[in-house]
Protein backbone atom coordinates (compact mmCIF):
# COMPACT_ATOMS: atom_id res chain seq x y z
CA UNK A 1 0.00 0.00 0.00
CA UNK A 2 0.99 3.27 -1.33
CA UNK A 3 0.48 6.95 0.57
CA UNK A 4 -1.28 7.86 -2.43
CA UNK A 5 -3.76 4.65 -2.51
CA UNK A 6 -4.30 5.03 1.10
CA UNK A 7 -4.83 8.71 1.09
CA UNK A 8 -7.33 8.50 -1.92
CA UNK A 9 -9.31 5.85 -0.10
CA UNK A 10 -10.13 7.62 2.69
CA UNK A 11 -11.12 10.44 0.32
CA UNK A 12 -13.58 8.02 -1.00
CA UNK A 13 -14.60 6.33 2.19
CA UNK A 14 -15.07 10.13 3.91
CA UNK A 15 -17.00 11.18 0.79
CA UNK A 16 -18.87 7.61 0.76
CA UNK A 17 -20.29 8.71 4.35
CA UNK A 18 -21.29 12.57 3.96
CA UNK A 19 -23.87 10.65 1.02
CA UNK A 20 -24.64 8.42 3.57
CA UNK A 21 -23.86 5.29 1.00
CA UNK A 22 -22.79 2.04 2.38
CA UNK A 23 -19.93 1.00 0.62
CA UNK A 24 -22.68 -2.00 -1.46
CA UNK A 25 -24.49 0.94 -2.46
CA UNK A 26 -21.39 2.63 -4.11
CA UNK A 27 -20.15 -0.36 -5.47
CA UNK A 28 -23.28 -0.88 -7.77
CA UNK A 29 -23.38 2.98 -8.30
CA UNK A 30 -19.60 2.18 -9.93
CA UNK A 31 -20.66 -1.24 -11.51
CA UNK A 32 -17.79 -3.12 -9.48
CA UNK A 33 -17.87 -6.13 -6.84
CA UNK A 34 -18.37 -5.01 -3.01
CA UNK A 35 -15.47 -6.45 -1.77
CA UNK A 36 -13.20 -4.16 -4.22
CA UNK A 37 -14.82 -0.63 -3.43
CA UNK A 38 -13.55 -2.28 0.40
CA UNK A 39 -10.24 -2.56 -1.26
CA UNK A 40 -10.33 0.95 -2.60
CA UNK A 41 -10.96 1.98 0.57
CA UNK A 42 -8.19 0.57 2.24
CA UNK A 43 -5.79 1.46 -0.05
CA UNK A 44 -4.93 -2.28 -1.40
CA UNK A 45 -5.67 -1.36 -4.74
CA UNK A 46 -4.14 1.38 -7.31
CA UNK A 47 -7.30 1.98 -9.56
CA UNK A 48 -7.32 3.10 -13.16
CA UNK A 49 -8.39 6.79 -13.86
CA UNK A 50 -11.27 5.27 -15.34
CA UNK A 51 -12.88 4.20 -12.12
CA UNK A 52 -11.41 7.02 -10.22
CA UNK A 53 -13.72 9.44 -12.52
CA UNK A 54 -16.92 6.68 -12.18
CA UNK A 55 -16.24 6.86 -8.61
CA UNK A 56 -16.51 10.31 -8.40
CA UNK A 57 -19.46 10.67 -10.45
CA UNK A 58 -21.49 8.34 -8.42
CA UNK A 59 -20.47 10.33 -5.48
CA UNK A 60 -22.10 13.70 -7.00
CA UNK A 61 -18.41 15.51 -6.58
CA UNK A 62 -15.30 17.09 -8.53
CA UNK A 63 -12.66 14.17 -8.98
CA UNK A 64 -10.29 16.39 -7.93
CA UNK A 65 -11.63 16.33 -4.51
CA UNK A 66 -10.26 12.73 -4.48
CA UNK A 67 -7.04 13.02 -5.35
Amino acid sequence: MSELTVSFGLKVREQRKLKKLSQERLALLCNIDRSYMGRIERGEVNITLEKIYEIARALEIDTKELI
